[in-house]
């Protein structure tokens, strides 16, 4: 019978990691189950930073960003001797259990104590959205919600000084927030992993828009793909337009969860407790078509990303 379950949070933070902690807290208290919170990921898990929760603990926490947990990044976690010191210093402190919210390095982690007598439950807790057995991640519609606030600013400027605004959003090699935010600001270029990066069709581009009447342009980038600082500079030596690039940076990882956040941490957090008082572990939650699923780690971080096209279809269209 599960008597004790730990949780943590790793890697890169993202709002919704609270309402997801919360959620496993109450969910476990409401069906008997001791809960330890575990501070700074899994450098806290070997360490032995370890702090028993009950229901006040996780108050008020629902509309806080960031992580009330910290988060740090073990790169050793890979080495056989490191997982074994975590998986003794979880049976020394009676923990059966563990949540695991965080990205896919911290879904190979929660695999590797699975592994090792430990059943956890991965949460995908990134703003990025580019973890695969789910349609959503735990933050990303925050973050997408401070990119259009900020994009839709930077059009108002753009518009009155003739600029083009070149800004740069997170990622990570994944152009969903780029191509969701691009959609949602009306901006009038791409460029993402997925596009590609072809400098002297951008400026083309640019030079048509301004040839059509365009007092103004916005170019949404995914970071890793090109320099948007040097970018900038060409717009505004090759085009009409003065070039300007805002890189949006760590402001996306903060603030209040959007409600959309808080509700679907919430269903992921209850869902993982239900799967490990089943005695499930080395699974991953997700949401499908609004239901809330589950799948096996290491066939999530194993398989190929899942199609955009028709996201780019509808922007190409509605440029």
């Amino acid at each position: 019978m599960l008597k004790k379950i730990g949780v943590l949070t790793s890697g890169g933070d993202s709002p919704g990691m609270n309402a997801a902690i919360r959620a496993v807290t109450r969910t476990a208290l409401a069906k008997g189950i001791e809960v330890v919170g575990i501070r700074d990921g899994f450098k806290g898990l070997v360490e032995g930073w370890y702090e028993p929760f009950n229901r006040h603990s996780v108050s008020e926490t629902i509309s806080k960003g960031g992580t009330i947990l910290g988060s740090a990044r073990l790169p050793e976690f890979v080495k056989e001797e490191v997982i074994q010191k975590g998986v003794d210093k979880l049976r020394e402190n009676g923990i059966d259990a563990l949540v695991v919210i965080g990205g896919d390095g911290s879904y190979k982690g929660a695999n590797a104590l699975t592994k090792h007598g430990i059943n956890c439950i991965g949460l995908p807790g990134t703003i990025d959205n580019d973890i695969e057995g789910t349609d959503f991640t735990i933050g990303f519609d925050t973050a997408l919600n401070t990119i259009v606030e900020c994009v839709d600013k930077l059009r108002d400027t753009s518009n009155s000084h003739h600029r083009c605004s070149v800004v740069e959003v997170m990622g990570n090699r994944c152009g969903d927030l780029a191509i969701y935010s691009g959609i949602s600001c009306g901006a009038e270029i791409l460029i993402t992993p997925e596009t590609g990066y072809d400098e002297e069709e951008v400026l083309e581009k640019l030079r048509y828009l301004e040839n059509q009447g365009k007092k103004h342009a916005i170019v949404i980038v995914s970071e890793k793909v090109c320099d948007v600082k040097d970018l900038a500079d060409k717009v505004s030596k090759a085009t009409g337009f003065a070039g300007r690039a805002t890189i949006l940076g760590h402001i996306q990882r903060g603030g209040s969860p959007t409600p959309s956040d808080r509700v679907l941490a919430s269903r992921m957090g209850s869902k993982a407790v239900e799967l490990l008082v089943q005695g499930i572990g080395g699974q991953c939650v997700g949401i499908k078509n609004n239901e809330i699923v589950y799948m096996p780690i290491e066939e999530c971080v194993n398989m190929p990303r899942s199609s955009r096209k028709a996201f780019y279809r509808l922007f190409n269209t509605l440029v």
